[in-house]
This record gives structure tokens, C-alpha cells and sequence, in this order.
């Protein structure tokens, strides 16, 4: 892959980073386009000498998106945000951004590209979120009809939102818990790693092209016993109270715009739906991990490794239990 150049947006945030990684041990020349570069040069000694350049880029220029994809083999778009802020919209991000980026890569005769979406894009959702990510998909097929759209569930790893927000969560609060709509929404958390490794191996699979696929871990599981996996591997022993979800959307509602929450009223809409691998007659219109050649990861096997910064003992203490 050594004369392989492939432009990544977004190659400094959690799953931007592991895919740097992995597409530079594979041998390719890598462009990281990012808003601010002083964050993302710790990127390049994942590389040779070289190998990995950092460059800036506001993914809503059009002029600054197709100078950094002229002359690029292939383009891998991951950029996404979790919630609004000022000009970052879901809409400015996830719609205009990703058409933006296919356009370009279509104009400048790119040959690859991976647009990276996420489980539970729907037109039809009531959440913001999820309907600006299927809008985002349809920008992309529009434009780059050959493009591999990956959908993860929830992404987990060192740094991810997930497990440690709850796990932070659990040791502010205390004794008593929320346990939202009484934790029946369903997940199949999803290894960093192994997302980054769907990319590299829908760059190099000419059968990926224009294909969507729906990446998740091996075990699906019910919020409720994420929640108390959580606590047994942080030595945690909260009271779980069930929170019917018209109480959260109504905390949400009244302060869900405040900065830091850690729940806003969107993402409360996102916790009714299940985050899983499409089943039955919807499961033929995507593929999976098995069809990339991806063998997911399980949470138990690397969740514990950062999770002991939780604990009231901290690492050097004996778990109990984990």
C-alpha cells in the first residue's frame, strides 16, 4: 500500500486515531484533515518519516474539502459530533459535511471512499441525531454511489463516551442510580479497534463498494446490565432505580442545553431505541463484521483495562469481584 494515498476527516478523534493507526501500519500515505492541527500531530509518529501529514480543514468549506482530496486514492470521512454547538450542527456536520466530502471525492476521480454513519440512522427517527446521520447517508450515495457506509453501534475503547461517562457517573453520584426506561434498550458494543479494522479492509475489498454495513460486537446486552457491569468491574454497589422515560425526557427538556450535561434531551430520544445489528428480512440489505473479515471483540476482554481508574481503591488494589 506504500504508494496509496488516503485523505481521513477526522482522524484525530476516538475512532479518527485507531483508524490512523491501523491504515499507517498497512502502508498508506495519510492525510489527517482536522479543524485544529496542534491536536492531532501526536498522530504522526504512528507512522514512518513522512507518512503522515496533518493538515486543517472546516468540513463545511467546499473549497478546503476538495484541495485535500485531489490527487487522494481513497477518502474516509468519520467526522460526527454527539451534540450541537454554535455553528456545528447536526445538519452543517452530518448532512452538508458528508455530501461536501463525497462530492469532492467524486469530482477529484477518488477511488475509494468509506463514510463512516452509525446504527440507528432512520429518516423517520424522532431523534435529531439519527435522522441527520441517514440523511448524511443519502447526501453520499447521492453523490459517490460507490461509497462503503459503515454503521457502528456503540463504539467502545480507552476513550470512549460510553462506558466511562457512566462509569464517571456512578462514582459522582453515589449510592442510587437512574436506571432509564428501566434499561431494556438493547446494545452490541463495538471494539474501536475492530472498527478501525472494517475501514482498512473495505479500503482494500473491491466487493465493499457501494455496500453498507452494520458493525457489532459478539454479545448483545440490555442497558441494565451494562449498567451493572459497570459497577462490578469499578467495585461500584449503586441502588438501580427504574426511571420511567418521560421523567428523563422532561429533566432532559429543562436542562439538557446546559454544557456538561451528560444526557441531553436528543440523546434521550436515541436511549428508546434499540442499537443493534439489523435482524431478519432487514439483515439483507447490509452486511457485518463477518462480511469484512472482522472477528469483534468482546467487552469483557477489554473494558476492565481501563475502567480501574473508577474504582475507590484504584489499580493497585486487589479487584473484588470483576
Amino acid at each position: 500500500m506504500g504508494e496509496k494515498l488516503v485523505t481521513v476527516f477526522g482522524g484525530s478523534g476516538f475512532v479518527g486515531r485507531h483508524v490512523v493507526r491501523r491504515l499507517a501500519k498497512e502502508g498508506y500515505r495519510i492525510r489527517v484533515v482536522v479543524r485544529r492541527p496542534a491536536d492531532a500531530y501526536f498522530l504522526q509518529p504512528l507512522g514512518d518519516v513522512g507518512q503522515i501529514a496533518v493538515l486543517k480543514c472546516d468540513i463545511r468549506d467546499e473549497v478546503q474539502v476538495a484541495a485535500l482530496v485531489a490527487r487522494a486514492d481513497a477518502v474516509v470521512n468519520l467526522v460526527g459530533i454527539l451534540r450541537p454547538s454554535g455553528g456545528e450542527t447536526f445538519d452543517a456536520i452530518h448532512v452538508e459535511g458528508a455530501g461536501s466530502v463525497a462530492a469532492a471525492a467524486a469530482s477529484a476521480g477518488v477511488k475509494r471512499l468509506v463514510h463512516i454513519s452509525a446504527i440507528g440512522a432512520d429518516a423517520e427517527a424522532k431523534s435529531r441525531y439519527a435522522r441527520s446521520k441517514a440523511a448524511g447517508e443519502a447526501r453520499v450515495r447521492a453523490a459517490f454511489p460507490a461509497a462503503t457506509i459503515l454503521r457502528p453501534s456503540i463504539v467502545f475503547g480507552p476513550e470512549d463516551r460510553f462506558f466511562n461517562r457512566f462509569a464517571a457517573l456512578m462514582r459522582l453520584v453515589g449510592f442510587v442510580f437512574p436506571l432509564f426506561g428501566g434499561g431494556r434498550t438493547l446494545f452490541q458494543p463495538v471494539h474501536v479497534g475492530d472498527v478501525a479494522r472494517a475501514v482498512a479492509n473495505a479500503l482494500r475489498s473491491d466487493g465493499a463498494a457501494a455496500k453498507t454495513y452494520e458493525l457489532g460486537g459478539p454479545v448483545t446486552y440490555s442497558f441494565k446490565e451494562l449498567l451493572h457491569y459497570i459497577a462490578r468491574v469499578t467495585e461500584r454497589r449503586p441502588l438501580f432505580i427504574p426511571i420511567p422515560f418521560a421523567l428523563l425526557d422532561l429533566s432532559t427538556l429543562l436542562m439538557g442545553w446546559l454544557p456538561g450535561v451528560p444526557i441531553t434531551y436528543d440523546q434521550a430520544k436515541l436511549l428508546r431505541v434499540d442499537n443493534v445489528v439489523k435482524a431478519g428480512r432487514d439483515a439483507n440489505s447490509v452486511g457485518t463484521f463477518a462480511d469484512l473479515g472482522v472477528v469483534p471483540t468482546a467487552v469483557e476482554a477489554i473494558v476492565p483495562s481501563y475502567l480501574w481508574t473508577y474504582r475507590p481503591s484504584g489499580q493497585y488494589a486487589e479487584p473484588r469481584g470483576a
